[in-house]
């Protein structure tokens, strides 16, 4: 049987560049090589397209400039049937087409990428994609439309509020008045449409929340606020699946060391206490997520497992999310309380580490996805998008042409 390349896109412009590398080259690594030829193609933070032999080495990214110059810059067009990656810029003679496409691995994170940008150009290219559709993937970077679509389905979300950057620029004062009376404090402000903790920040008081706001707007024009969950644990879980059937992995309890999980305690080494899931290295070293230390499976009892289990299968549904998706939450550890708090439609690494306990393993996962790839694609297939007639054959301008 023919193996079917996979180009693994990753990369972009985004704040989440880095992560989304060590993502995509961990799963480059754990595909099957009997069934799958991996292309890595690496989107600059300039949004060119790079392919090359070294291209899928995690070492290479420590000087990207010497790496672009010895990879080749592509662009992704249609022929025909087939997606190909042509040689940008074109040469005069030698081979233009350096690759055949069969299906595409988005493994980005952040705006610009993850948000439906990229699924959009997918969509337009034709070609089979992993992962959730359009408009899934924007839900599931605004963390304000993903709230009010959680609560519409009664699953139980924190109140909060949505603030632009050029109403608050022009009266600030107004804003905090606004914030302290809604909800006191402390409060969680937080970009509305990023994710791996940039730009997220804890305030106890005034002038904390002014410098809490203006990190936020730096990543951001709408910013999120929210009350600060007391005695507070954090509780995630993933949904793997479509439309038609999912199920829900075991469930974690990452172990931060500050009240709120930063982009370091993620990516760069996690906490200092508590045990840790055994998990191999991937991608020549670099874990991404598997390097944040945590409890799998989280310690809940039976009915606060079912209950995170039941809301992460809901929200999944709600916005019609497709492939592999990060459900996470906030708990209250002494009243027990628990409220959804986002969902992650590309959760880094693809959140492998929260099957592989359920008996999942990552090959296995990402042979998953992309059957699920192609079921999507069947199903396209069968709707009518144009009419047999061409409402054009008379039509006219009157008076004289401009073009």
């Amino acid at each position: 049987m023919k193996k079917l390349t996979i180009a693994l896109l990753f990369g972009g412009k985004s704040v989440e560049h880095e992560i989304s590398v060590i993502s995509a080259l961990q799963a480059a690594a754990a595909l099957d090589r009997e069934k799958y030829d991996p292309l890595p193609i690496y989107i600059t933070k300039q949004n060119d397209f790079y392919i090359g032999g070294e291209i899928g080495r995690i070492e290479a990214y420590r000087d990207i400039p010497a790496l672009l110059s010895k990879s080749q810059r592509v662009v992704l067009v249609r022929d025909g049937a087939k997606v190909t990656a042509l040689r940008q810029p074109a040469r005069a003679f030698g081979r233009q087409v350096l690759a055949e496409i069969d299906a595409v691995f988005p493994i980005v994170h952040g705006s610009n990428a993850e948000d439906g940008a990229l699924q959009g150009f997918l969509r337009l290219l034709d070609v089979p994609f992993v992962g959730c559709d359009v408009t899934a993937s924007a839900i599931g970077m605004d963390k304000y439309a993903q709230k009010m679509i959680f609560r519409d389905h009664q699953i139980p979300v924190l109140d909060c509020l949505c603030l632009r950057a050029r109403k608050y620029d022009a009266d600030p004062d107004a804003a905090l008045a606004l914030l302290e009376k809604r909800f006191g404090y402390p409060l969680i402000v937080k970009p509305a449409n990023l994710g791996s903790s940039v730009g997220i920040s804890k305030a106890g008081e005034s002038a904390s929340l002014r410098r809490a706001l203006d990190l936020a707007f730096r990543f951001a024009e709408r910013v999120l606020v929210e009350p600060a969950v007391q005695n507070l644990r954090e509780i995630n879980c993933a949904v793997l699946g479509d439309a038609d059937e999912a199920r829900v992995s075991v469930c974690e309890e990452p172990l931060n060391a500050d009240e709120i999980l930063s982009y370091e305690n993620k990516y760069m080494g996690g906490g200092k206490n508590g045990k840790t899931s055994k998990l191999g290295q991937r991608a020549e070293g670099s874990k991404g997520m598997a390097s944040l230390e945590r409890k799998i499976p989280a310690e809940l009892t039976p009915e606060q497992e079912a209950r995170v289990k039941d809301y992460a299968l809901r929200a999944f549904q709600a916005i019609e999310a497709s492939g592999v998706s990060r459900v996470d939450f906030l708990m209250d550890r002494e009243s027990g309380e628990i409220w959804l708090n986002e969902i992650n439609t590309i959760p880094g690494s693809l959140s492998f580490y929260l099957w592989e306990p359920a008996g999942l393993p990552y090959p296995q996962l990402l042979e998953e996805l992309i059957r699920l790839a192609f079921k999507r694609r069947r199903s396209q297939e069968d709707l009518v998008f144009s009419f047999e007639t061409n409402v054009l054959a008379n039509a006219e301008f009157g008076g004289a042409s401009k073009c």
